[in-house]
């Protein structure tokens, strides 16, 4: 694992190792729950996080992240309802916030790491 640059935030809710998270208030992250979700970082924290205990995210690198299905490598990744990493795939004239790549193909239920690259893909 290479996770990379790790900040230490509020848990808002529970969270999961290896799951994509959001702000939901200043210094406060919940699992993220939708494509369009401003994905920030992933969730490193060994055992995951209860509602209002700090827990790890990492920003940047190499994070091990969970999969919700079938992603082949080099595909684009966002958030499922669970926060478990995807195929991005918006439909015309909308956007998917993306977390980053996978450098080999995954599938659902495997944990491994992504290249992290935050931004948006437009359908």
């Amino acid at each position: 694992m290479n996770p990379g640059f790790t900040k230490n935030y509020m848990a808002g809710g529970t969270i999961a190792y290896g799951r994509l998270v959001k702000f939901s208030a200043d210094r406060t992250v919940v699992q993220a729950a939708a494509a369009t979700d401003l994905i920030v970082g992933v969730c490193q924290q060994p055992g995951g996080a209860a509602s209002g205990e700090r827990v790890d995210i990492c920003h940047s690198g190499m994070p091990e992240v969970e999969f919700g299905g079938t992603v082949n490598r080099g595909d684009v990744v966002t958030a499922d309802a669970d926060g478990k990493a995807v195929a991005a795939a918006p439909a015309g004239g909308t956007n998917n916030r993306i977390a980053g790549f996978p450098v080999a193909t995954q599938a659902s239920g495997d944990i491994a790491p992504i290249v992290m690259a935050l931004g948006f893909k437009q359908g």
